[in-house]
């Protein structure tokens, strides 16, 4: 992880109370807590642009589905 700054985030009373509810029971602090959640959303939206990389690469390679054409773009269009 490397350097660590401290960030100042302003939660509402309640909700201040139900996360430290919420890491007492899962034995952390409300800190370990909230740093474990962000890091993993970055986790998984960093997934998820390798994951659309690759799907765009291979779209622009294009899929060959077998086959072959046995007609010209000619006569696809006779009238």
């Amino acid at each position: 992880m490397g350097n660590k700054q401290n960030l100042t985030v302003s939660l509402d009373i309640e909700t201040i109370r139900k996360a430290k509810i919420l890491a007492a029971g899962k034995n952390t602090s409300v800190t370990k807590l909230l740093t474990g959640y962000v890091e993993e959303m970055i986790a998984e939206e960093e997934r998820y642009d390798a994951a659309k990389r690759a799907a765009l690469s291979y779209l622009d390679q294009g899929f060959h589905l077998g086959g072959e054409v046995r007609t010209t773009r000619e006569e696809w269009h006779e009238r």
